[in-house]
């Protein structure tokens, strides 16, 4: 592919002027940022906005509305989760499959769920592009993970959730981190979930944010009195 400068100053400015202040300062992810080529994970249509920060729409059925997470919110959680080089990883929601593209260049091995089939076909796609070859996508419903595959160094949820189902949890290897956004709008924050023993957890709020819902994960029942 051709160097477009308009194009590496777009990304450079995303870096610079969107993630770096957020505070994503780890320079093994900025690096990777500048490397994998996000607008190559964007439909067409919408390739203007690959370094935006905003929210990108996706390919899907028309009754159906998913979209990327914003760059800076990707960089953050990929910084929090200090996935090594041996590590095995589960993302819930493979969308474009970018985040599964960045943790693949972390980790040992990415397996991503996604609900919707023909998101699942766009991001295995784009992964195959983009010539990742450690990262799979599985057209599942990746509430319940997959257990058969477990259990995981990481877990990732690229998605809000209202809470981490304790199925998820039990897949997480003693040492093993999971990272999602908790709660209902207007108040979610990111947290890491760090399995301590076989039956215990630590949990740490990371930082407040908003993202689009998973689907397929349970909703609290609201009361009306």
């Amino acid at each position: 592919m051709s160097f477009d400068p308009n194009i590496e100053q777009a990304r450079f400015n995303m870096i610079e002027q969107q993630i770096r202040p957020w505070d994503v300062l780890d320079p093994a992810v900025l690096a990777l940022l500048a490397v994998v080529k996000r607008e190559d994970f964007v439909a067409p249509a919408y390739r203007a906005l690959a370094f935006v920060d905003t929210e990108v729409p996706l390919p899907t059925a028309d009754d159906v509305r998913e979209c990327m997470l914003a760059p800076k919110l990707e960089a953050r959680l990929l910084q929090e989760l200090s996935v090594a080089h041996h590590e095995s990883v589960l993302e819930i929601g493979a969308g474009s499959g970018f985040m599964a593209a960045l943790l693949a260049h972390k980790a040992r091995q990415v397996i991503s769920l996604e609900i919707h089939p023909e998101l699942a076909r766009f991001a295995q796609a784009n992964l195959h592009r983009a010539g990742v070859r450690n990262a799979s996508v599985l057209h599942v419903d990746g509430a319940a993970g997959l257990p058969g595959e477990g259990p995981f160094d990481v877990i990732v949820l690229s998605g809000s959730v209202a809470s981490v189902p304790p199925a998820l949890l039990a897949q997480l290897k003693v040492g093993g981190r999971l990272s999602a956004v908790v709660g209902r709008q207007p108040i979610m924050r990111a947290v890491r979930i760090t399995r301590t023993d076989e039956h215990g957890f630590s949990s740490v709020e990371l930082f407040d944010t908003v993202a689009p819902r998973l689907h397929g994960f349970d909703e609290p029942t609201r009361f009306r009195f």
